[in-house]
Parts: structure tokens; C-alpha cells; sequence
């Protein structure tokens, strides 16, 4: 078997307010100066101050512990890496279980999770929410985890004529969540059974959704334009367009920007952006508490609604 070429990392992250009184996002980092290993944690809270806060917390510092234990045997953690995040997840919600059940107003709150490691030359994660960790990859940008909203299935009825673009676009419904940490049973965790292979030059940037405020034909224009600068100019600039867009309801936003140097490139593998994918803006948030399922639908879906439910594809 070939050795794994040498990895190095340029990491930058950014946390910031937007226009809401409060921050709700949390992120930890650790990229080992030497090490041929990474990984970042970031979480989205949602209730309200000293309920979405503290979830986005008790997610990030969970899961960032125990990777950090784990971490410590290198062989044994690169061998086990999806069994380790996913433990870490069922940890960090048993947490906000624990933590509501002694801190009764704090009842409901909950919180996005997406893990990205980096081991050698391999990508592995754990997503739970909407929160997108991005590849950007010789001028291309694709969004690799599930989005775990029901934007993804409207978008689907959209495509296939079920639903007009205009009420697709204005959907009240389309980042309501259909799977999210609150203590209570997980509907859906996105962690692959395999890990996506790294090359030099790769750019991964791991982001709350107030990221996307900005579309994906917009973060893919500043990460061209910026790919040869390091990761802190990129980060700039990401939080300089969000900043010029100037939008009043600009959500909390908090992200990474984890350049990959490989001092020799592995065997290419599939080509991941061999199909299309959407460059669609992103819309604020709906902010709950819980899973939501799907309200009744307005007349002009009501029939095609639940069928597409059923036939969406998974990501």
C-alpha cells in the first residue's frame, strides 16, 4: 500500500454577531502544527439567549473533548474515526438532555452539529442540522454534507414541476429542520461510511448557515478569487461580502477556511462534482426549538407535497 503523502494545514475561523443581540454559534479548531491530523466543531444553537447559546456550546465542547482524547492514540483514532464522532454526537445530545432536565427554562433549545477531520489525506464528518462544510476544489464548489432542511426536498419539487420556482424560493417552510440536537432522539446523522480523498490545493470551509447569506455562485467567485492568498485573507474577504451585502437581517455567522497542502498527491478518485448542484441564496434561517414536520401544505402543493416527501433523493 502507497504511504499517504504529507498533509500541512493554514486554518482560519471567524465568529461574528451579524445584526442579532446575541451570538448562538460556537466553533473550536485544532490543527496540530506537525501533526498529519485535524479536525474543527461548530454548532448552531437555536432558542434564545441562555438556550441557543448555551446548546452551540455544549455541542462544541462535547464533541471537540472527546476528539481531543481520542486523538491522543493517533493510529487508533484514524482507524475509528466515523465510531468516534458518532459516539461523540450521542454524547453531546445526552448533555442537552441532562442540562434541560436541570434547567427547565432552558427546555427546547437546540443546536446543529458538523464535525469535519481530516486524517492524512482523507475527509471524514459528522453533520446533524443544516450547517454546510463546503470543498472547494480547482474553481469548483460543492457542499458535501446532507442538508438536513426541508429546503433541499422543495428545491426537489421545483426541479421536477411540482411547485412553482417563485413559491419554492418563498417557501415559509423551507429551512425549518428535520433533524437537529435537543436531547431527545436524532433523526438523521450524516456521516459517511467512507472518507472523501483530499488533493494539494483543496479548500474547505465549514460554516454556520448565516454563511450563507451569501449564494454558492458567490462564496465559489471570492474562494477563485482568493485560492492563492492564505486562509486568514480568505476569511476576510468571506466576512468583507457578507459585511457589504449589509443585510438587516443578517444572521449570526461563524466559519473556517482550512487550506490543504499535500507534498504529494495520492491516486485521483472519483470525480465528486461530476453532476450539478444548486447555487440557489440562501434565506435566513427559521429559528426552532425541534425537529419540524412539514405544516400543511398551501393549495397550489397541497397534492404534490407529501409524494415528493417521499421520492426526494437523499444527498
Amino acid at each position: 500500500m502507497a504511504k499517504a503523502p504529507d498533509i500541512r494545514f493554514d486554518v482560519s475561523s471567524v465568529l461574528n454577531r451579524g445584526c442579532r443581540d446575541y451570538q448562538e454559534d460556537a466553533i473550536a479548531t485544532d490543527f496540530p502544527r506537525g501533526a498529519d491530523f485535524g479536525y474543527a466543531v461548530l454548532s448552531d444553537g437555536m432558542g434564545g439567549h441562555a438556550a441557543g447559546d448555551v446548546a452551540s456550546k455544549i455541542v462544541v465542547t462535547e464533541v471537540f473533548s472527546e476528539l481531543k482524547f481520542q486523538s491522543s492514540d493517533g493510529e487508533r483514532f484514524a482507524n475509528n474515526v466515523r465510531d468516534i464522532l458518532k459516539s461523540a454526537a450521542v454524547s453531546a445530545n445526552a448533555c442537552m438532555a441532562a442540562h434541560t432536565t436541570n434547567n427547565p427554562d432552558t427546555a427546547g433549545m437546540g443546536a446543529t452539529l458538523v464535525a469535519p477531520v481530516v486524517v492524512r489525506d482523507q475527509l471524514f464528518w459528522i453533520s446533524i442540522g443544516d450547517s454546510p462544510l463546503y470543498l472547494f476544489r480547482r474553481g469548483e464548489l460543492r457542499q458535501l454534507n446532507e442538508d438536513h432542511s426541508l429546503g433541499p426536498h422543495i428545491d426537489y419539487m421545483v426541479r421536477s414541476g411540482m411547485m412553482s420556482e417563485d413559491v419554492g424560493r418563498n417557501h415559509p417552510d423551507r429551512n425549518a429542520l428535520t433533524s437537529v440536537l435537543v436531547g431527545e432522539g436524532i433523526e438523521r446523522i450524516d456521516c459517511p461510511d467512507k472518507p472523501l480523498r483530499l488533493r494539494d490545493g483543496d479548500i474547505l470551509v465549514v460554516a454556520s448557515d448565516g454563511l450563507q447569506f451569501l449564494s454558492n455562485r458567490e462564496i465559489r467567485r471570492v474562494l477563485d478569487e482568493t485560492s492563492d492568498q492564505d486562509s486568514t485573507a480568505i476569511a476576510d474577504r468571506l466576512l468583507g461580502e457578507l459585511r457589504e451585502l449589509n443585510d438587516p437581517e443578517q444572521d449570526n455567522v461563524c466559519f473556517s477556511v482550512i487550506k490543504i497542502a499535500l507534498l504529494a498527491e495520492a491516486e485521483d478518485g472519483p470525480n465528486i462534482f461530476a453532476t450539478d448542484f444548486e447555487h440557489r441564496p440562501r434565506k435566513k434561517r427559521q429559528v426552532t426549538t425541534r425537529p419540524i414536520k412539514p405544516r400543511p401544505a398551501a393549495p397550489e402543493e397541497a397534492a404534490a407535497f407529501p409524494q415528493a416527501m417521499q421520492s426526494a433523493p437523499e444527498n
